[in-house]
């Protein structure tokens, strides 16, 4: 189409399709070509030209790889492709919760790290001692709501509290709610008519860290559910930036995704066999324990654990994540 760059939205579509595409068949390839290279080591430890060591290396990286492949099989629903909003409450609980809701935005932060996604904090609201409050995080890169999805529910901490001058054992929550971060190639309807604004000053502690401007946003959407007719009003905070038309247009943002999420979670709810393999977000119904003491981290959902405590926090979750889109990824698809 020689018109084909006049229409920017129509292109950017087609541009994303050509590059899932070509993602499948780069993907493909390097199977192939690993697979074939296995083979060949094959031969060649027979003939005496590798070691047994040699073989077994390219054995483990062939299946890596043909996992890898096998896992994002798993991710073909449209909103699997997209960035994350992603959400963490502490508990019930005070100092202890608000810590352990820091180790867990500290734990995502570092999985988005390792695995080369874009993130930024949309908003934070610090714990009175120690931790955090809330914390919103974006997460923008191809798949991360296909892989973060399985972070949605109660994170469970247990151990010896460094807060307690007693050194009991203690238990505490935090909630991690996960939304797709839509993009512009997603349709959904904002009513300006039922939008508001207030700004206030964002900032550090004090001093001089203090923002004298009032650049924080806080927006308001009265949102009416057009399938329950159940009214709510959405409030957002954003003071990612000293830049309060950016934080404006990052609070709409985080709209469009909740309003994306809330028909998505309907679609959801119509597949009768999904709904009943959901898990409910409350306290009581933890996803997933860390028990520290024990090093002992396990999914109550899948049943997989690890005893590598200190290598979770610090963001190696794949397993976890692998095992429940194995567990739950297939059935969801074969509803469709």
């Amino acid at each position: 189409m020689p018109d084909f760059w006049e229409h920017p939205a129509e292109a950017q579509k087609q541009m994303k399709k050509i590059k899932d595409i070509q993602a499948w068949l780069d993907g493909y390839k390097e199977v192939e070509d690993a697979c074939e290279e296995l083979s060949l080591a094959y031969d060649f430890v027979k003939e005496g030209l590798v070691e047994e060591a040699d073989v077994d290396a390219q054995y483990a990286d062939t299946i890596a790889k043909i996992e890898a492949l096998e896992l994002r099989n798993m991710l073909r629903r449209e909103e699997d492709k997209l960035g994350v909003v992603l959400k963490i409450n502490s508990g019930a609980g005070g100092t202890e919760s608000q810590d352990w809701a820091s180790m867990l935005m500290r734990m995502y932060l570092r999985w988005c790290e390792q695995h080369g996604y874009k993130t930024s904090i949309a908003n934070l609201l610090e714990g009175d001692e120690a931790g955090i409050k809330s914390a919103t995080i974006n997460v923008e890169g191809d798949f991360a709501y296909g892989y973060l999805k399985s972070e949605n529910g109660v994170h469970r901490l247990v151990r010896v509290s460094p807060y307690n001058a007693q050194g009991k054992r203690m238990t505490s929550f935090a909630s991690v709610f996960v939304t797709p971060l839509v993009d512009d190639t997603i349709e959904v309807r904002v009513d300006p008519a039922l939008l508001s604004w207030d700004t206030f000053r964002s900032g550090g502690a004090g001093g001089q860290n203090v923002n004298k401007v009032e650049s924080g946003v806080r927006l308001r959407y009265q949102f009416t559910d057009p399938y329950t007719g159940e009214k709510e009003e959405i409030l957002i905070e954003n003071t990612e930036t000293r830049d309060q038309p950016k934080n404006k247009e990052n609070a709409m943002r985080q709209l469009r995704s909740i309003l994306y999420d809330k028909e998505l979670q309907h679609r959801l709810a119509e597949q009768a066999k999904i709904e009943a393999g959901k898990m409910k977000i409350e306290w009581g119904s933890q996803i997933r324990s860390y028990v520290f003491d024990d090093r002992r981290v396990k999914d109550h959902r899948t049943g997989w654990q690890t005893s590598d405590v200190g290598g979770v926090m610090d963001g190696d979750i794949d397993d976890f994540i692998k095992a429940y889109l194995m567990e739950f990824a297939g059935k969801t698809d074969a509803e469709d």
